[in-house]
């Protein structure tokens, strides 16, 4: 089945269009793989406000994974937040309550790729480090299908918006997303 998002048209889900943790995770989650999908792009359009300009999608399409990293009692306490494009994480608000933590910040983006083993600008929560929370936006999951990263730049992973309720360790969040 093809799936098309704006002027883009994915196929199921091709490996080699995937950073290897997020095949991996895949492999390991075949009721999500199944549903996952596929497209490779020029990485300069990366960029979610590029992706969404060049190929005529609506950001409601789109989420955004950021990385964080709450801090409590010299103990990091890292997390993967998804949120719709047109949305920014309440990291100080609610993930800090979720986590825990003391301090809650973006994760410095060396940390966040050699952690995930992600691309910058193609981190996804699918296949974050085991044990890591997942923090999805309720209004993620309520979308038809989300447009993510793939794990690398030069491609993007698409998945209906409930699948990623499924992922290990995701909680789906009310209000994660702030506009």
């Amino acid at each position: 089945m093809t799936v098309r998002f704006g002027s883009l048209e994915l196929e199921p889900v091709r490996d080699e269009l995937l950073a290897p943790p997020v095949a991996a995770a895949l492999s390991a989650a075949p009721g999500v793989a199944a549903k996952a999908h596929t497209v490779a792009i020029d990485p300069d359009l990366a960029e979610t406000a590029t992706l969404t300009q060049q190929f005529g999608l609506d950001p409601e399409m789109s989420a955004n994974c950021v990385i964080v990293l709450g801090k409590r009692g010299g103990e990091l306490r890292p997390a993967a937040c998804v949120v719709l494009a047109s949305t920014r994480a309440d990291v100080n608000g609610l993930v800090r309550r979720t986590l825990d933590a003391r301090k809650c910040s973006f994760a410095p983006q060396d940390w966040a790729v050699a952690q995930t083993g992600m691309e910058y600008g193609g981190i996804t929560p699918v296949g974050v480090p085991d044990g890591w929370p997942i923090l999805v936006d309720r209004a993620v999951t309520e979308q038809p299908w989300v447009l993510l990263g793939s794990g690398l730049r030069r491609s993007k992973l698409a998945l209906p918006g409930p699948a990623l309720a499924e992922l290990p360790g995701a909680q789906v969040l009310d209000d994660l997303g702030l506009r």
